[in-house]
């Protein structure tokens, strides 16, 4: 004898599969992917090949411990997702085990740990991103410059077996923000560190193309009514407005806004990350407040501490503290305690 599930009305079907979101959360990322890949070389490409392999055996391991069935983990694409993810935060010719270790952790622990897709506290790419840049700040820091000469050869041989170019001091450069800390920290003034070719325009020379193509992708989530607009606009307005403000009081020791949003991973946090519905907040007025939390602690982190970006740690800290902006800002049902 067959038995029916009950639930609750409405009884309606789900507008969008977890596959389907997935897959156009995917399909966005493709401009920062291209412009990213147009930046620094095929290394990206192989980042990511790399960590689809590996979060494919992570995931596949840890669904199978967990006695359910790997296929069906596997087809809703989450874990492509935290692999594309990753491979964008980290440098093109960072060391393979840099990504095994990463996504062991944000798949394997972070997410799984927790009870898998849904469950989860943390966001998982960020978690894994913070852990291999607290445990290996060196590799992380092998970036090269936009444009560098590097082909497909070259990044494999640096990925895989630790071989840099015999040119490498020529093609390596510092990220903006990585540049703007070491910089300040030796007395020069804001108007002259933006004189450098590293800078360009905007305060970040190329990292704008992928700032831009990041937004292009996240109002493309907004229209299609995957990302809720409120967070994306808490980071940004935050970011604009604070960045502003110490802008104007003393624009010689403080960066301009756009070079915050530039120069760094906000745009990617803003549009990608923060918006996660699963880590973030669910009332409109928790996704309002969640993202001009993590532009406050991303301004904060890269102000006062050890790291130029911390946007990783920001939208950690606020996936901590979203259950209690949850329990303040949500709707009060009628006739309940809220």
């Amino acid at each position: 004898m067959k038995t029916f599930a009950t639930a609750a009305a409405p009884h309606l079907p789900p507008r969008s599969s977890v596959r389907q979101v997935m897959a156009e959360v995917l399909l966005a990322l493709l401009p920062a992917i291209a412009v990213q890949a147009w930046l620094f070389g095929p290394g990206l490409l192989v980042q990511i090949a790399l960590g689809l392999l590996l979060a494919a055996a992570i995931e596949s391991t840890a669904l199978h411990l967990r006695g359910q069935q790997p296929q069906a983990g596997l087809a809703d694409l989450s874990a492509a997702l935290t692999a594309v993810l990753f491979a964008l935060c980290i440098p093109p010719i960072c060391p393979w085990w840099i990504s095994a270790i990463g996504l062991l952790f944000g798949l394997g622990l972070v997410k799984h740990a927790y009870g898998g897709l849904g469950l989860n506290l943390f966001n998982p790419a960020m978690a894994a991103y913070a852990l291999v840049l607290l445990l290996y700040p060196r590799q992380l820091s092998l970036w090269t410059a936009p444009l560098a000469d590097l082909d497909l050869g070259q990044s494999l041989q640096a990925i895989f077996l630790g071989q840099l170019p015999a040119s490498w001091d020529t093609l390596a450069s510092a990220t903006p923000l990585s540049s703007l800390r070491q910089l300040a920290g030796e007395a020069w003034r804001m108007p002259q560190i933006r004189e450098l070719p590293l800078f360009g325009h905007y305060g970040a020379a190329g990292w704008e193309w992928i700032a831009l193509a990041y937004a292009a992708g996240g109002c493309y989530l907004v229209w299609r009514r995957i990302v809720a607009w409120q967070v994306p606009a808490g980071v940004i307005g935050a970011t604009l407005l604070l960045g502003g403000l110490a802008w104007l009081i003393d624009a010689e020791r403080h960066p301009a806004p756009l070079q915050h949003l530039a120069g760094g991973g906000l745009m990617l946090a803003a549009w990608f990350v923060a918006a996660d519905p699963v880590t973030g907040c669910t009332s409109p007025r928790g996704r309002l407040l969640f993202g001009i939390g993590v532009a406050v602690l991303s301004l904060a982190i890269r102000r006062w501490g050890s790291h130029p970006d911390g946007v990783a740690f920001a939208v950690l800290l606020m996936n901590a503290a979203a259950p209690l902006i949850d329990r303040f800002t949500r709707p009060r049902v009628h006739g309940h305690a809220r």
